[in-house]
């Protein structure tokens, strides 16, 4: 199937799909010319799987779910450890018309339960190493009627993936899908609370490895790419899965926590040419005291999303390695990034610019589009956009305005078109009737050499006005005054933004993917 970019003179530049699409088709179609080349690593056991490999697996794995009885558009959820095996389930359904569910593998069985129900999976592929956080729900959910286990050869009492693999035929099976059509689920992160299941369509990856993955990084065939998010998330999904799959690059996957440790023995063992991180992770990479040396390294480019990175870090980071960090903005809604720094052209403290195929205005809260400086709320019209929110009408109608997506994301543009973050609409501050992003408070804080990690809240004062409040994780080792950080930020802000409360702690709450979780800072404690 040969996709080809649309040329328009004026408005960016989209992928032509044809109607009649398969997602999982054209990523493994685009690679049959090289079944020997390695697609997918496990760092952890160094098992390798090679494009033909892939396909072939994908392929049987489609007939295993029809064999099993799964109707198109029927539901799986995969609750699964980044190994080779998730991308062969993955593509494995959507080959056979089934819509894959991706769960986040470090919830709670009562977060499983949620989601099951929500979303009436059919079906569950789960990791062996995660089986228990399901075996308190089985039976209690009455959609679900197959258990499939992987990451073990046999299991006592469900059927294995492995086992499947062997039984099923290797026929290629390519359902009738449309571009148009339901191809995958994603549940939100709960950064803002409960998670809300996201449809995306089939024509959605090879959109945002198009736009993002060759337009902006340049990624191509002779890459190694490893990325700390993990594949559930949308950042993980493209940045491992989609990207080096449209051009048939190497991906490296670990199944356990990104520790810093982990993170460079990873770098230095298979060479990653592209790494994509989060801000968190990189402040903690950047203070590992074993942390390796440049020409130890290979990488030519590396990415940040989550939250917005602060300038000291990109700063830090580019010095020591010399390669650039590009921070951008996506969203589970948008799939992964439409605002993002450029190699050779990055302005740290900023989000960069509009990545190419996607529109981005800044709204006033009369409605009203802001011009050059002025802060709104920043909305994306783009290719990528999900479909909508299952099973919940209001907050779908609240997201999506007809061809807008709402972020939920504060940001001002200078005269450059270049966007600098200003913090979640809901976390916005009005401190003596005048906006105040938390997001600016912590950057500033950020820049005192003890300051790890930092997190600023409004909390109302004895008046019931509402004042900054920072939580502040300090490096090991180091110490501070609350007295010395609110002058320190005097001196760079305006006198009105420093936080009136500091509270120092050990760590700051945070989703499985690295994004701080403010809600929980502001719940009565």
């Amino acid at each position: 199937m040969q996709l080809s970019r649309a040329d328009h003179s004026v408005s960016p530049p989209v992928v032509d799909i044809p109607r009649d699409y398969n997602a999982a088709h054209d990523l493994l179609a685009r690679n049959a010319q090289r079944p020997g080349k390695i697609a997918f690593i496990d760092a952890l056991s160094g098992e390798q799987l090679s494009y033909g490999e892939l396909a072939e697996q994908s392929h049987r794995f489609a007939n295993a779910l029809r064999a099993q009885g799964f109707a198109p558009e029927s539901r799986v959820m995969l609750a699964m450890l980044d190994t080779p095996q998730w991308p062969v389930a993955f593509l494995g359904c959507i080959l056979a018309g089934v819509v894959p569910v991706a769960a986040n593998t470090l919830l709670t069985s009562q977060d499983f339960e949620f989601m099951l129900r929500d979303s009436r999976a059919q079906g569950l592929l789960v990791s062996q190493a995660l089986l228990p956080a399901f075996e308190p729900l089985l039976g209690m959910v009455d959609s679900l009627k197959t258990v499939i286990v992987s990451g073990t050869e046999e299991s006592s009492s469900f059927a294995t993936l492995a086992q499947l693999l062997r039984a099923a035929s290797a026929t290629k099976t390519i359902a009738a899908t449309s571009a148009d059509d339901a191809c995958f689920w994603l549940y939100s992160s709960g950064s803002t609370g409960t998670p809300k299941g996201t449809v995306h369509l089939h024509s959605h990856l090879i959109q945002t490895a198009e736009l993002y993955g060759r337009a902006v990084l340049g990624i191509q065939e002779s890459d190694v790419v490893f990325s700390a998010a993990k594949l559930f998330f949308a950042y993980g999904l493209g940045n491992a899965l989609t990207f080096p799959m449209s051009v048939g690059a190497t991906a490296v996957l670990l199944p356990g926590r990104p520790t810093p440790a982990e993170v460079f023995g990873l770098l230095k063992k298979y060479q990653p040419t592209i790494f994509y991180g989060v801000p968190t992770l990189y402040a903690a990479l950047l203070a590992d005291p074993a942390r390796p040396a440049r020409s130890e390294l290979r990488l030519r480019i590396c990415t940040s999303a989550g939250e917005a990175l602060p300038a000291e870090i990109g700063k830090k980071w580019t010095a020591h390695y010399g390669c650039e960090i590009l921070d951008g903005i996506g969203s589970t809604e948008m799939l992964h990034i439409f605002l993002s720094n450029r190699p050779g052209q990055v302005r740290y403290g900023t989000t960069g610019q509009a990545v190419p195929g996607y529109e981005l205005r800044i709204v006033g809260d009369e409605g009203q589009e802001c011009g050059a400086g002025e802060i709104g709320e920043l909305q994306i019209k783009g290719p990528s956009a999900a479909l909508m929110y299952w099973n919940n009408r209001a907050k779908t109608k609240a997201t999506f305005a007809g061809e807008w997506t709402k972020s939920g994301d504060k940001y001002t543009r200078d005269a450059d078109g270049f966007y600098t973050y200003g913090g979640r609409s809901d976390d916005m501050l009005k401190v003596g009737g005048i906006y105040v992003s938390p997001f600016e408070v912590e950057a500033c804080l950020m820049t005192h050499p003890a300051v790890l990690e930092v997190a600023v809240i409004g909390l109302a004062d004895a008046d019931g006005l509402i004042k900054p409040k920072a939580y502040v994780v300090l490096k090991a080792g180091q110490s501070a005054t609350m007295d010395e950080l609110k002058a320190h930020v005097k001196l760079q802000l305006a006198p009105y933004k420093y936080p009136r409360w500091l509270e120092f702690v050990s760590e700051l709450p945070k989703t499985a993917t690295g994004k701080i979780q403010r809600f929980k800072l502001r719940q009565p404690q």
